[in-house]
């Protein structure tokens, strides 16, 4: 396996995935959807042990919209399914790893044993203090922005802020990633270049790359592309170069 040189890049401190091309990369192979969904599985791991072995601060995984529930209850079936056992299979790895734990989105339609083992798996990586794994579920940046706004508007109606008082600040730490540090590099896979209602605050700056290669078949070396893409590109936030 090529080993990712760690002192020699340029690093992003936060990482936003759209995990994308699960279906088609199994529809091409004659395989059934889901297939595609739990051959992902291993990608998953590869990305959070390299961004670990990387401390980078956080990786965000875009695991379901909340536009997603309009696909065949079937398939969101198994997703909820991969979900919890990708929880208690990976709980001691995560915990190991010194990594922490964040969901973000609703969990108020997932059901009663998925929210049970995030639970459990929060509980055992309280502790931690390396890379922040969030996992992205049943999340839209839309609903996101909604839900911090309406939660705003409440403070403001029994007093608690003003109106005057509602900042850029206030409503990032208003946002289920609250804490975290904005997204440097965002990454899509599977061919599609839009960014699909993520995390619509938070990559305002950040840089994006996007493969043709589908999520089962990105490997680290596409990893490693990615990365090392980030840190030959030039960030002015608005203003020049050094020089320009």
């Amino acid at each position: 396996m090529t080993t990712v040189p760690l002192a020699s890049m340029n690093l992003p401190r936060h990482v936003a995935i759209i995990m994308d091309g699960n279906g088609r990369w199994a529809q091409a192979r004659d395989l059934p959807r889901i297939e595609g969904h739990r051959r992902g599985v291993s990608t998953v791991r590869m990305v959070t042990e390299t961004a670990s072995e990387l401390k980078l601060d956080a990786i965000t995984l875009y695991c379901l919209s909340s536009e997603n529930w309009k696909r065949p209850q079937a398939e969101l079936d198994f997703l909820m399914q991969l979900l919890q056992q990708y929880l208690v299979e990976e709980r001691r790895t995560i915990r190991d790893q010194n990594m922490r734990l964040r969901f973000i989105g609703r969990q108020d339609r997932l059901s009663d044993d998925v929210t049970r083992e995030i639970a459990k798996t929060q509980a055992v990586c309280k502790d931690n203090t390396g890379t922040e794994l969030v996992l992205a579920v049943d999340y839209g940046g839309r609903d996101e922005l909604t839900r911090a706004t309406r939660q705003l508007v409440s403070q403001v109606q029994s007093g608690e802020i003003t109106a005057n008082e509602i900042t850029e600040e206030r409503l990032d730490q208003t946002l289920d990633t609250a804490g975290l540090p904005e997204v440097d590099l965002m990454i899509r896979t599977g061919g599609d270049i839009r960014i699909s209602n993520y995390l619509l605050w938070q990559i305002s700056y950040a840089e994006l790359y996007f493969t043709p290669k589908c999520w089962p078949e990105f490997e680290r070396e596409d990893f490693q592309a990615a990365l090392d893409e980030f840190g030959n590109r030039q960030r002015r936030f608005g203003g020049l170069n050094v020089g320009a």
